[in-house]
């Protein structure tokens, strides 16, 4: 019997972390659980420590059998993408350490999977996940970016959009030979 999988989507932060948990049933995605981890104070380490601590928290509390998580887009900003980074890696590291398998997805994937659109705002994808998650009320912005990001994994870790062509590699999101 194959093992039950739990999703569990996390949308990096600086100041909010948001993450989703999503099981799999029947074909189905089902809704668990989602929220937001807040990191406040000055101190960058501190923050990356709170990260890191309430992400162990939460998989030890909801045991995922795997991990999405977004990558981070390069900003306008340098500095502001060097610490977006930092964040992330203080979650992938938390995630790894409880030897999960992490999987990444651009922004632009994750909402190509949910809204349909590679440029979607966040309220479309609030709402979005709301319907397909059939939630009473949309989600945290951030929580929703965590279940979104879930939602993508789920559905292109399997089926076609899993398969890699022989002979042909990927460029510019383009199989090629």
């Amino acid at each position: 019997m194959p093992r039950m999988r739990r999703i569990l989507g996390i949308d990096p932060g600086l100041r909010v972390t948001g993450f989703g948990l999503l099981i799999e049933q029947k074909g189905r995605l089902v809704y668990v659980t989602s929220g937001c981890i807040r990191a406040s104070g000055d101190s960058l380490p501190v923050r990356l420590g709170v990260i890191a601590r309430d992400i162990a928290h939460v998989i030890a509390q909801e045991r995922p059998t795997e991990v999405a998580v977004e990558r981070v887009f390069v900003n306008v900003n340098p500095n502001s993408t060097l610490l977006l980074g930092q964040a992330r890696g203080a979650a992938i590291a938390a995630a790894v350490l409880a030897g999960l398998p992490v999987h990444e997805y651009t922004a632009g994937q994750v909402k190509q999977a949910v809204v349909g659109r590679g440029r979607a705002l966040k309220p479309q994808v609030q709402e979005m996940v709301r319907r397909l998650l059939q939630l009473p009320g949309a989600p945290s912005p951030d929580a929703a970016d965590a279940l979104a990001c879930a939602i993508c994994h789920a559905h292109g870790s399997v089926g076609v959009g899993a398969l890699r062509p022989s002979g042909y590699t990927r460029r510019a999101g383009r199989f090629v030979r």
